[in-house]
């Protein structure tokens, strides 16, 4: 298991037989279903934070289908090169490609952390060998230095806490879209289609990029696929109902998968 800090006060988290404990007694029960809770009510944006019901459910259906399959390959082929020991998936949501990292590194300690406590629900039927973790990527409660490898899929994230986190020479993979990515989709939904922004604006001093590449491939999707990948993204509440339908109804050709896929090193 990773190790944990206490949310409110920083210190170690000594795990006992359903719930961890700090020096200063500030204690977390571990849920029914496995997972531990260490986000704190003040550090809530909304009494719901995360990803709707509607988008986990959308999310799951879409890549249980395995249409994200070729990425969850790549991330396990560019993580597992140095064999990382401690791994943290930060905004993991429902667990797809945590549970894929442990699959190909079932030797490695693997935790999934997501503000959404839903999400992280679900994530515990995906599996029991991977501690799951409910928590603001901007507040990662571990340790100074405790994390050989850190992976952001299409997820919010905090240079400082990653800087803070990592240990030196470990490894942190950012997942992100090209501005190519879904583009014919997007062209559909809307009159004009907004850059996409970059994965990284700017570099922060003691990380450096060891490999960058972007993975293309098509995708053929059947409308009940088309539905759900509208409704796992924003794109489903910030595009009309009307163009949606109208996706649905007729199809897509053209539709490209382009992620990036960004690794940084700490120095």
């Amino acid at each position: 298991m990773l190790e944990l800090i206490c949310p409110l006060c920083q210190q170690p988290l000594q795990p006992g037989a359903n719930r961890w404990v700090c020096a200063n007694n500030h204690s977390y029960d571990q849920a029914r279903q496995g997972y531990l809770n260490l986000l704190l009510v003040q550090h809530k944006n909304s009494r719901q934070p995360g990803d709707t019901a509607a988008m986990l459910t959308s999310r799951q259906a879409f890549l249980d289908g395995g249409h994200y399959q070729p990425v969850a390959e790549r991330i396990c082929q560019l993580l597992g090169a140095t064999e990382p020991a401690t791994l943290l998936d930060m905004g993991c949501g429902e667990g797809y490609y945590t549970a894929r990292v442990k699959q190909a590194m079932p030797d490695s300690s693997i935790a999934g952390l997501d503000i959404s406590k839903d999400a992280i629900i679900k994530a515990c039927r995906r599996s029991r060998d991977i501690q799951w973790l409910v928590g603001s990527t901007a507040r990662l409660p571990v340790p100074d230095a405790s994390l050989d490898a850190a992976l952001c899929v299409f997820s919010p994230w905090s240079w400082e806490e990653c800087l803070r986190s990592l240990k030196p020479g470990g490894q942190m993979l950012l997942v992100g879209p090209h501005a190519d990515h879904l583009l014919s989709l997007r062209e559909k939904l809307y009159d004009s289609v907004h850059p996409t922004p970059e994965l990284i604006k700017a570099l922060p001093e003691g990380l450096e990029i060891v490999n960058d590449q972007t993975l293309r491939y098509a995708l053929d999707l059947t409308s009940a696929d088309l539905a759900n990948l509208i409704g796992m993204t924003p794109h489903g509440f910030r595009s009309s109902p009307e163009r949606q339908r109208a996706v649905v109804e007729t199809g897509l050709t053209g539709l490209e998968v382009a992620m990036r896929l960004v690794l940084l090193q700490r120095s």
